[in-house]
């Protein structure tokens, strides 16, 4: 059987795409890459050495070759949906949509989006969380950007430059039809995520009776309160290796989302910074709303979301 995956979760990253891989993946009829983000359409053959702190836990987590990538799908067996969730393939590498186009032309590309300026402060949050940002101000983040990006920092940096999603999004819609690209928004997702599932799986031509335990929030960002805590459920610890043999990957997952929100504080965004940035955003964002024909006057708007 072709173990080529037929489905690809693109993006946007921190709009909701680690919970979305997680409710997917208790589908009987989807097979999703136990490595969340190969990488691989994206990277395939190269390896660059990003720059930002922390960023050397990229390589280990990437794929670049066809034969390590093709056996993240050897377990599909004859599930008809076998898919990934690689999140830099929106806005990352130049050439992504071409690339996947080219080996998988029946593709289905799904991309979920959360409002470009939370999106950006969530993603800050995230490297605050896990101690990788030293700037204690998203508005100093924002103003080092630029350089990072010279300077070879892997594209979870990218903070303001990852939010232009029309722009993004466009080599996509050049590379497949439009019947075989969903776009969703991260508030679709989190007011009624169900029917966001339903609607995805008639989509994928699956079975859409399927009900996935949502309950779980998975990946949230913030500060932590106990960084002994926080370190211990985010990163690799002999503890945690030793449990797998007995506690399931789901089983796993699920514990650390409903201890994280306990210990993580979720300031918001500050709205000055949040303001600037939305007006922008604000010629992309009218392109976007035209090119998946969603109103998207809401985010126009100075109602911040936590992150």
């Amino acid at each position: 059987m072709n173990n080529w995956p037929n489905f690809f979760l693109i993006g946007a990253g921190k709009s909701g795409t680690t919970s979305l891989y997680h409710y997917v993946k208790q589908h009987p009829q989807i097979f999703m890459s136990p490595v969340k983000e190969p990488k691989y359409f994206a990277l395939a053959g190269r390896m660059p050495e990003y720059t930002g702190p922390g960023d050397a836990r990229i390589v280990p987590q990437t794929t670049t070759t066809e034969q390590a990538y093709l056996a993240l799908f050897s377990g599909a067996g004859d599930k008809p949906v076998r898919g990934e969730a690689s999140t830099i393939y929106l806005g990352g590498v130049e050439g992504t949509a071409q690339r996947l186009a080219e080996q998988v032309p029946a593709a289905r590309i799904v991309a979920i989006l959360r409002h470009p300026a939370d999106r950006a402060y969530s993603a800050y949050m995230h490297l605050r969380r896990d101690g990788f940002e030293s700037l204690e101000s998203f508005q100093q983040a924002l103003d080092a950007e630029p350089g990072r990006i010279r300077e070879g920092f892997y594209f979870h940096w990218h903070l303001r430059s990852r939010g232009y999603y029309a722009r993004h999004l466009e080599p996509w819609y050049e590379c497949f039809p439009r019947t075989q690209i969903r776009v969703y928004l991260y508030e679709d997702l989190v007011a009624s995520p169900l029917s966001l599932l339903a609607d995805l799986f008639r989509f994928l031509q699956i079975d859409d009776s399927c009900k996935p335990d949502v309950s779980a929030r998975h990946n949230q960002s913030g500060l932590p309160v106990n960084p002994r805590v926080q370190n211990f459920l985010t990163k690799r610890h002999p503890v945690k290796e030793w449990l797998k043999q007995f506690v399931p990957e789901q089983v796993g997952h699920r514990v650390i989302s409903m201890v994280q929100p306990s210990i993580i504080g979720t300031p918001e965004i500050p709205a000055g910074v949040r303001a600037r940035l939305t007006d922008d955003f604000r010629e992309d964002i009218l392109q976007l709303q035209d090119l998946i024909g969603r109103d998207l006057s809401h985010w126009l708007s100075n109602d911040s979301e936590v992150a």
